[in-house]
């Protein structure tokens, strides 16, 4: 009955003799690497006892294909809400939306009511205005008439041509027009309708070119430039090209991001307002070194970079940046242009210990 507790005991026994006496030989063998021979100080010297053995990747530092990618929606270029300036009777037929329009078209029509005769007037009296002034000036200039006359002459004059440029600017706002060519997003007001200053009378929007908007965060807003090439992929599946047009100087209070446009041609208007799209914006050029994410580590300053080795395969620690990450690896930067990275068992391992190095990959010219 006693067998069980004493085999515990010795297999506790068992595994404190290999973490205190074989603790290196047991990290090699649990990073993958194999258990270093035995071998006595005379024979290897002090610094070349039980060297934990590590696999080394070596890296070029070679461009990247640094894109910025946004999630957004497509926009009109222009859009405008044409309300009335005045009131009246809607009196032309309406227009329906989707209809195509040049700048200038006549959009509502209202009922001139009074207006006609209020002009008629104020011409009439402009007619008067200038009779009397014409009266005044000549007496004035025999003799017949004071200075104060022809003054006040020449106001009633002015007053009647302000009276007039009123009654023809009131006319001209009877009739609401196009302010650009467009596409009428909504029917025009209905015939009938009452329209009172400030009412809607249609929605024109431009659908060419289209904008593609996003917005990019602080850490990526430095990375683009206006005029630069962009790619955009529609929810429908379709593939435009454009260039940055729009780069916000200031950030959104709530998302702290920047607001990014990205003009893309549209002459068949096809693409409409509104749709789901995926940006891709090209970025300025970079150089950096392609690793397997494992070999990311830190040091104990919280530092992030990757532990390499030097010429007689010592660990150095080497602070890096993340440039971009994919599939394939992940693109560091702030690393030499040539470095040796240990991409298995860094983590077993400190600055200035020598290490056994397996090479991943064709080692550098002179080291086997």
């Amino acid at each position: 009955m006693r067998f069980f507790p004493v085999l515990t005991a010795l297999v506790i026994s068992g595994f404190m003799y290999l973490f205190i006496m074989e603790r290196e030989a047991l990290m090699a063998f649990a990073s993958g690497g194999e258990v270093p021979e035995a071998v006595t100080e005379e024979e290897a010297g002090v610094s070349e006892v039980r060297r934990v053995r590590v696999v080394v990747q070596h890296s070029q530092k070679q461009p990247v294909e640094t894109s910025v990618i946004l999630r957004g929606r497509t926009e009109a270029a222009r859009r405008v809400d044409v309300r009335a300036e005045t009131s009246g009777l809607v009196v032309s037929e309406p227009l329906r939306r989707g209809a195509e329009i040049d700048a200038g078209d006549a959009l509502c029509e209202l009922s001139s009511g009074t207006r006609a005769a209020a002009l008629a007037e104020a011409r009439a009296r402009l007619s008067e205005a200038e009779i009397n002034f014409n009266a005044a000036d000549r007496l004035s200039e025999d003799g017949f008439a004071s200075q104060t006359r022809v003054a006040s002459a020449r106001a009633a004059l002015e007053s009647a041509q302000a009276a007039v440029d009123a009654a023809v600017e009131e006319m001209a706002r009877l009739v609401m027009h196009a302010p650009f060519d467009g596409i009428l997003e909504a029917d025009t007001a209905e015939l009938g309708a009452l329209l009172q200053p400030g009412a809607l009378c249609a929605t024109v929007i431009k659908m060419d070119p289209i904008r593609l908007v996003g917005f990019v965060s602080e850490a990526q807003v430095d990375r683009l430039e206006r005029g630069a090439l962009a790619g955009g992929r529609l929810a429908s599946g379709r593939e435009v090209m454009g260039r940055v047009s729009f780069i916000a100087r200031a950030a959104d209070e709530q998302t702290r991001t920047f607001r990014v446009e990205v003009e893309v041609d549209n002459p068949d208007n096809n693409i409409r307002e509104g749709q789901s799209a995926e940006m891709l914006i090209q970025a300025a050029g970079q150089e950096g070194h392609l690793l397997p994410g494992s070999a990311l580590t830190l040091d104990d300053d919280g530092t992030l970079g990757v532990r390499a080795i030097d010429e007689d395969d010592r660990v150095i620690f080497k602070p890096a940046t993340v440039l971009r990450d994919t599939a394939e690896g992940v693109w560091l930067g702030g690393l030499p242009d040539a470095v040796n990275a240990i991409v298995v068992g860094q983590e077993f391992v400190r600055d200035g210990v020598r290490v056994h190095v397996t090479w991943r990959g064709d080692a550098p010219e002179g080291r086997e």
